[in-house]
């Protein structure tokens, strides 16, 4: 997993820097999306792209799609979160912010993830 995340953070980085040398403007920067988890004023839009990028990844390890994608934010979306996070040394606190939404974006479907569709949903530092 780790080889595969700095693999990947490379080749968006690469791509950051070609962005910002060129003249394509970008969407609405995810810096300004709010955390997403308990206790927040979660849009629908920002959960259902937690689920989606988080039952990707969960696929890929053989546990299916565990998560509805309902956009509704429960104690299964955030069980599954917590899980995500137990991957190198996240803080398994179920809220995702920037840390974790970053990594969400970077590690499930780059149709939706990366600087796609959930890049304006989902918090993250780049």
């Amino acid at each position: 997993m780790r080889m595969y995340r700095i693999g990947k953070a490379a080749g968006i980085t690469a791509a950051t820097a070609l962005l910002t040398i060129g003249t394509i403007s970008q969407a609405a920067a995810s810096q300004t999306a709010r955390n997403i988890g308990d206790g927040y004023r979660n849009n629908k839009h920002a959960v259902w792209c937690v689920q989606h990028l988080v039952n990707d990844v969960a696929k890929r390890y053989g546990h299916g799609r565990p998560v509805a994608e309902d956009g509704l934010w429960g104690p299964k979306t955030k069980k599954w979160v917590k899980w995500y996070q137990g991957f190198d040394g996240f803080r398994r606190d179920g809220i995702v912010g920037k840390e974790t939404g970053g990594w969400l974006l970077f590690d499930g479907d780059s149709y939706y993830g990366d600087r796609n569709y959930c890049y304006k949903y989902v918090p993250s530092p780049f």
